[in-house]
């Protein structure tokens, strides 16, 4: 079959055409880069990351230990998305700087945090709507010190 070896002649072939692709998709010249163009996507970058950072996730994230608080489960950079903020009183608005609102949580626990603040507003119980049972009326050692007077006396 010719054609299907790549001897020296072909290998020469695929080298040629692996040069000319390499001229014209190669990397960009400084001098084609427009310094205005540069400074403005440097300052743009730095604009992005300084309102990141202003973000209340990423300051929680600098503040707490990257543990999740009702569970403890702990969280590297490779699993970071998956833990959350979670606002305290359910107030997105109140972000105070020392973040005493906020706490780290998983997103399990932190979807379970949730349902139980749905189930109170809606006037359910804390258990997730169980019926609340009356307290207990019997005492168990009420007749005992007349149990004790009889034995003794």
């Amino acid at each position: 079959m010719q054609g299907a070896s790549t001897g020296k002649r072909g290998g020469a072939v695929l080298r040629s055409i692996a040069e000319d692709n390499a001229m014209a998709t190669g990397p960009r010249k400084r001098s084609e880069l427009d310094g205005k163009k540069l400074d403005a996507l440097v300052a743009k970058a730095i604009k992005e990351r300084d309102t990141r950072l202003a973000g209340y996730r990423e300051q929680s994230l600098r503040l707490h230990p990257w543990i999740c608080a009702r569970c403890g489960r702990e969280f590297t950079r490779e699993n970071l998305h998956e833990l959350t903020v979670h606002h305290k009183d359910h107030d997105h608005n109140n972000n105070p700087p020392d973040g005493s609102n906020w706490e780290n949580l998983c997103l399990y626990c932190h979807d379970n945090e949730h349902q139980r603040f749905a189930h109170l507003v809606r006037g359910y119980d804390v258990n997730l709507g169980a019926e609340k049972k009356a307290p207990a009326t019997h005492s168990p050692f009420a007749g005992l010190k007349d149990l004790i007077k009889d034995r003794s006396g």
